[in-house]
């Protein structure tokens, strides 16, 4: 792979800005909205397709950060319903399941990152 150590960067910093966003409609900081639960829209998911996919979609670890992305985005949809719905306590405390879908991510974008360097 030839995607830069800073391109690998740069997606962790997307990713922890999703869960900053999420963090701040669960807190009713901001209000949510669709673009930050598009794969399309979302900064990671469109780094995955703009950037890696045209190159290494049939890598098995950019479906899989992909499959992994698009539950973490579900998940986070379905949080901000439960915030919307009064549950707050529930919502936030769902943002565990967010955090181990980050973590996941996290490893393999590492994963891809030590096979781009080899």
């Amino acid at each position: 792979m030839d995607i830069t150590n800073l391109d690998f960067q740069q997606a962790r910093i997307k990713q922890v800005l999703f869960k900053s966003r999420l963090r701040s409609v669960l807190y009713g900081v901001r209000e949510a909205d669709d673009s930050l639960f598009s794969m399309q829209q979302n900064p990671l998911g469109e780094w995955l397709n703009t950037v890696v996919k045209p190159r290494y979609g049939s890598y098995p670890e950019v479906r899989e950060v992909e499959r992994i992305l698009q539950r973490m985005l579900d998940t986070g949809r379905s949080l901000v319903q439960q915030y919307q719905r009064g549950q707050l306590e529930e919502s936030r405390t769902g943002l565990e399941q967010i955090d181990t879908y980050a973590d996941q991510i996290a490893a393999l974008l590492q994963k891809m990152e030590q096979s781009n360097a080899a």
